[in-house]
């Protein structure tokens, strides 16, 4: 896997809810994301699909509708099979190095050592990703130069 992936980011359903519903660490990370034009978002429609279910659950069908509307100008789609585990395949299919997500199973030292000898992904809760994400040497490592600081307004 290539310098770019450690700019690429997969946001569990779960994670893209909250970042939706709640303050706190999934809209803390999803910012990080948002606010850098040279991060990667990388979704699938499965994905896409499983959070917006959700969303219309907790919401209403109309805010589900706008999330994904805007959600799918923000992302880059991936294709993987219906049976896959959206989060992990979309990681796996798009190159991605981060795979944000709640799932104490994605983020236990087993299932670790199983995805990587598959694919080199780092599975993080949403807070370890926010605490430890450092734009400055991730775009030194992966655009090169001087970091110029964020470029988007996370909230736009």
């Amino acid at each position: 896997m290539g310098v770019e992936a450690a700019a690429r980011v997969v946001a569990d359903a779960d994670v893209l809810v909250a970042d939706l519903c709640c303050d706190g660490a999934s809209r803390a990370a999803m910012d990080h994301v948002r606010r850098h034009d040279w991060v990667t978002l990388v979704a699938s429609d499965h994905l896409l699909d499983d959070a917006a279910a959700v969303i219309a659950t907790l919401t209403d069908a109309s805010l589900a509708a706008d999330w994904r509307e805007r959600i799918e100008r923000e992302r880059e789609p991936v294709d993987h099979p219906a049976t896959d585990h959206p989060g992990l395949a979309s990681a796996y299919r798009g190159r991605a190095a981060h795979l944000l997500s709640f799932d104490e199973g994605l983020g236990s030292v087993d299932a670790g050592a199983n995805l990587n000898r598959r694919m080199s992904v780092s599975v993080r809760t949403p807070d370890a990703f926010a605490r430890l994400f450092d734009a400055e040497s991730l775009y030194e490592a992966t655009v090169g130069g001087e970091y110029p600081g964020p470029d988007r307004d996370p909230r736009a």
